[in-house]
């Protein structure tokens, strides 16, 4: 007999017929709860069975391996994306083009998700780039698909299009990413050297990155991140 835990009791595999409620959304839904509240290094087999209240081999008929399971994890990403694209249309902006509008109402919307769901950002900047694009999720691939349909509209050709569509991957991952970087060394130090630990930086060796990093501990937001996006924009629609 399968013993319970703190999570409840676990049902084997053969339960799952009478105690129902399993399908790939909620196994999905469940693994970014996890990883949400506990990190990456969280997500195992065993440990979602555990969240979920069955046995690990339950879990396979909805992903066959964890390395399946955290692309699906990437999909339930980009669809938590067309579906706030798709529910919440962005404000009209006078005398802005559709298409810059638009892009930059998905950067955003792209920005929100990514704090929302910070230890999952990895696998943005990771699994995506490393799998072919006929194999990637359909909710990746329509993101993709909007995003170019838009760059086109902005009179880009193939070729720029495709540039710019790397580059605009590039900056938002990237700016995501330091958005979400620790830069406190102790949140508690009232002293903001002390608070930054820049006690901790030799001041002969790293003397400007000690002058710099008041500045750097500054967070752009979405100010910042709708400026950079402008920037590459006029980047490649200039004449």
């Amino acid at each position: 007999m399968a013993h319970g835990s703190a999570a409840g009791p676990v049902r084997r595999a053969g339960d799952l017929g009478r105690c129902g409620g399993l399908n790939r959304e909620r196994v999905r839904g469940a693994a970014l709860e996890l990883v949400d509240r506990e990190g990456l290094q969280a997500l195992s087999m065993r440990r979602l069975g555990t969240e979920l209240g069955v046995e690990a081999m339950a879990l396979y008929r909805y992903a066959p391996s964890k390395e399946a399971l955290l692309e699906g994890l990437v999909e339930t990403l980009y669809r938590e994306l067309e579906e706030r694209l798709t529910t919440e249309p962005g404000p009209a902006t006078a005398g802005t083009p559709a298409w810059r509008a638009e892009l930059h109402r998905i950067a955003r919307a792209t920005y929100d998700i990514c704090l929302a769901h910070p230890h999952a950002v990895p696998l943005l900047a990771t699994r995506v780039p490393a799998v072919p694009p006929t194999w990637q999720p359909t909710a990746v691939l329509r993101d993709h698909e909007r995003v170019l349909r838009l760059l086109r509209a902005a009179g880009l050709d193939d070729v720029r299009s495709a540039a710019a569509f790397q580059a605009l991957t590039a900056w938002l991952l990237g700016y995501v990413s330091v958005e979400l970087r620790p830069i406190v060394d102790d949140p508690d130090e009232p002293d903001p050297a002390f608070r930054l630990g820049l006690h901790r930086l030799s001041a002969l060796e790293m003397p400007t990155l000690r002058e710099t990093a008041t500045a750097l501990a500054e967070r752009g937001g979405p100010d910042g991140l709708a400026a950079g996006l402008d920037a590459l924009l006029d980047r490649f629609t200039r004449e």
